[in-house]
């Protein structure tokens, strides 16, 4: 009975070989796509349902003897199992070798019951006609049959070898060899912080001996060029109880201080110059610490919504993602993977809802309350603080729409509406900080003079798109728009708001070289403020743009390692127009499997 089974569940594979309708067990890559670290399942995949009779494969050809007599067959013995046409098949007619899997099928029935010594069931007609599709089948039965004992032998290996019957493992990591230089000194807004991994700085004002007012601290950067030699790991599992269900978790370590960080001004720590994969994934543990990176639960609720919740669900695996700016074998760098200003590219504990509209349009909406590193000295880790709570810390409302008119295009309009709870008062003899370090603003901000802020409400608007033009070329970018409340604890200082815009456009050349491979071409405008400049300690260097550029090639050596050339440009970094220019190169080698 055990061979039996086996061989029917081949037929069941090899019909649907060119289809999509099979449910498959956890796989492990970057979300919806390969630009994702996981790929939880698809929640709207049907169960395998029985077929009664063969002309519900209406590719079978009806004017072949054959189907007359398989057609006869199936009905009387219920041999095969497989989907209904009418979802999947389309009009193509069955191959002799699929063909074959359905007499193997119901030779392999009519064995049992004649070993069961039910024989009346079958009758010297019915066995005539198996003779007959044997003899005309030989050869496709004889490689059926061959392939059923491989498949046999490597079962029994995986259920020897498998690392859980429920869980799958994988793991991602990346060797980073990573310069940055600049052709001179290099302005940047802030006080370098003593010992600080990635090298950070501390936004403070001064007054100006010229004018008596009170300015942001400028200070500048000698560096001459170094090599650093880093590593990050992402160990990934994917549990499915369901078949429609995926747990994830994620447990990372990594020890990455990227060079090109001592030259950015407050605020703007590991943003230009910084590849996703050169930094430490559990800052602020220590460097090779072992931390939770990602925890989550997906289900489905129904065949076109899904819903995902968690206490630690990294936001920018969900939402405004792009096939061409990914943490893997994208833009890579941490202007390049999302947008710079409504980016909530670090954790939130909450929930995610995903619906599934249509084939060519999809909605998400979502409640994130933050648990990142820049929340420390709130004495907690996020919602699990009693301090903060759920619902009272720091969080993200956001709400995507997708639209693909063909499946070469799409459009993603997200908006998101970011409530940043004020830092409270820093205990006896320690400084206070009276400014943000917050996503939707990238610089740092205060009263306009030193003084302490109320929680900053901010709205966030982000376009973003991808259009593949030709197999081996395509557009990118994205414009973000954010406008952010400034509310100072001063009553004698007045409120204003901060309004800020950013910018990319890319080019993708997709099997650049070899198939699998992708080069990228990013140009980033991260931060340009339109209004309340007065308010920003860190941000506004000169009153210049600054602009990036990073090339990236991912050429892959086989199906588990890649190896990932980046090149970055930095012009008139930190908003200065008289800063040099900063260069920063990185050689990455990722192992995925």
């Amino acid at each position: 009975m055990g061979r039996a089974w086996l061989k029917s569940a081949v037929l069941a594979v090899i019909l649907l070989s060119t289809s999509k309708g099979l449910a498959a067990p956890p796989r492990v890559e970057d979300g919806a796509s390969p630009t994702r670290l996981d790929e939880p399942l698809n929640p709207s995949e049907d169960a395998l349902t029985q077929v009664t009779s063969v002309s519900q494969l209406t590719d079978v050809k009806p004017t072949d003897w054959a189907f007359q007599a398989l057609q006869s067959l199936v009905e009387r013995y219920g041999c095969i199992a497989g989907y209904p046409n009418n979802t999947y098949r389309g009009n193509r007619s069955l191959t002799r070798y699929e063909f074959a899997a359905g007499i193997n099928a119901c030779l392999d029935r009519v064995n049992e019951l004649i070993a069961t010594a039910t024989t009346a069931l079958v009758t010297k007609e019915d066995l005539a006609t198996l003779q007959k599709l044997q003899a005309e089948f030989a050869t496709e039965l004889g490689t059926l049959r061959g392939r059923v004992d491989s498949l046999e032998t490597r079962t029994a290996t995986l259920k020897a070898q498998q690392f859980s019957a429920t869980t799958r493992l994988n793991v991602l990591s990346s060797f980073n060899v990573s310069q940055a230089f600049a052709s001179g000194d290099v302005k940047a807004e802030g006080v370098p912080i003593p010992n600080s991994l990635p090298a950070a700085r501390l936004a403070l004002r001064s007054p100006n001996p010229a004018t008596g007012k009170l300015e942001p601290i400028v200070t500048t950067t000698s560096r001459t060029a170094s090599t650093t030699f880093s590593q990050s790991t992402y160990l990934i599992l994917s549990s499915s109880f369901s078949g429609r269900d995926t747990l994830t978790t994620i447990l990372a370590a990594g020890n990455g201080s990227p060079p090109s960080s001592t030259y950015s001004s407050a605020g703007f720590a590991s943003t230009f110059g910084v590849p996703y994969a050169d930094s430490n994934p559990v800052n602020p543990l220590a460097p090779n610490s072992i931390g939770l990176f990602e925890l989550k639960y997906q289900f489905p609720i129904s065949n076109s919504v899904n819903a995902v919740v968690g206490p630690r669900i990294l936001t920018f695996r969900h939402f405004d993602v792009n096939p061409y700016t990914n943490v893997v074998n994208g833009a890579s760098g941490l202007n390049s993977y999302q947008s710079t200003l409504a980016n909530s590219g670090l954790s939130g504990a909450g929930a995610i809802l995903n619906w599934q509209i249509s084939s060519k349009l999809a909605f998400q909406a979502g409640y994130l309350n933050r648990n990142d590193a820049s929340l420390q000295y709130f004495g907690g880790d996020g919602a699990a603080n009693p301090e903060r709570g759920l619902f009272n810390g720091s969080y993200s409302l956001l709400a995507e729409l997708a639209y693909s008119p063909s499946p070469q295009t799409t459009l993603r309009f997200l908006y998101t509406r970011s409530h940043s709870q004020a830092p409270p008062a820093s205990p006896p003899s320690q400084p206070n900080f009276p400014f943000f370090l917050t996503n939707s603003l990238r610089g740092v901000v205060d009263d306009g003079f030193g003084g302490s802020l109320n929680d900053i409400d901010s709205d966030n608007f982000v376009f973003n798109f991808d259009w593949k033009i030709a197999p081996t070329f395509a557009l990118f970018g994205r414009y973000s728009y954010t406008q952010a409340g400034i509310n100072p604890v001063n009553p004698l200082i007045q409120s204003g708001s901060a309004n800020v815009q950013a910018f990319q456009l890319g080019a993708a050349l997709p099997d650049l070289g070899r198939k699998g491979a992708l080069g990228t071409l990013s140009l980033v405008v991260p931060f340009n403020i339109l209004s309340g400049r007065q308010f920003f300690v860190a941000g506004n260097g000169n009153g210049g743009t600054e602009f990036d550029l990073e090339a990236t090639y991912a050429y892959p050596i086989s199906s588990n390692l890649t190896i990932v050339p980046t090149f970055f440009a930095t012009f008139n970094a930190n908003n200065f127009s008289d800063n040099p220019t900063v260069f920063g190169n990185v050689l990455r080698l990722q192992f995925l499997f």
